[in-house]
């Protein structure tokens, strides 16, 4: 499966990638043009090859090239609690894929990220992101890849997610012509 992570600058994209790759914390790096991480995964009884791809933060002017649509199974979208702006951009992000996609249903998974930071630095209440998420048919989770909250399962949602939007999930799948 290859998933792909978008959000805006500094909101944790790398630090998600590497708390679920690695199982650590990545406290300085350089900030990201493009990587690609793979981690194999079971769910259940069966095993997934997922190939993450860990993008440059993007603004709501950033015009996305087809490498994030074709081949994409499923989409981490994040944003950081701790900034508005963040969240914005992601609804923005979130058009561009669902607009160059056909319109057709997107497994996603929206993320909150830096939900360990104190509550007064907080811009974006959890509501709001669940609101989104609904909104979209997605799934909603906040995080702290600092802390490795609930890092691993957003990968696993989004593995489900491909299942049931793409129905493929455990089932083989064949061509015709007619």
């Amino acid at each position: 499966r290859n998933l792909l992570i978008l959000g805006y600058r500094a909101v944790g994209k790398t630090s998600l990638a590497h708390q679920f790759v690695e199982g650590k914390f990545v406290e300085c790096y350089e900030p990201t043009v493009e990587s690609t991480y793979n981690k194999m995964v079971a769910v259940g009884k069966d095993e997934f090859q997922l190939q993450l791809v860990d993008t440059a933060g993007q603004d709501e002017y950033t015009i996305l090239p087809h490498s994030f649509v074709i081949g994409i199974h499923g989409y981490v979208l994040v944003y950081s609690v701790t900034s508005l702006r963040s969240f914005q951009v992601v609804k923005t992000l979130h058009r561009k894929l669902y607009e160059s996609r056909g319109k057709t249903r997107m497994p996603v998974v929206l993320v909150g990220n830096k939900a360990d930071l104190a509550l007064q630095s907080r811009e974006v209440r959890t509501d709001e992101g669940k609101k989104l998420a609904e909104s979209w048919g997605a799934i909603f989770l906040e995080s702290s890849a600092k802390e490795s909250q609930v890092t691993m399962g957003i990968f696993m949602k989004l593995i489900e997610e491909i299942d049931r939007v793409d129905n493929s999930y455990g089932r083989s799948t064949s061509c015709r012509l007619m």
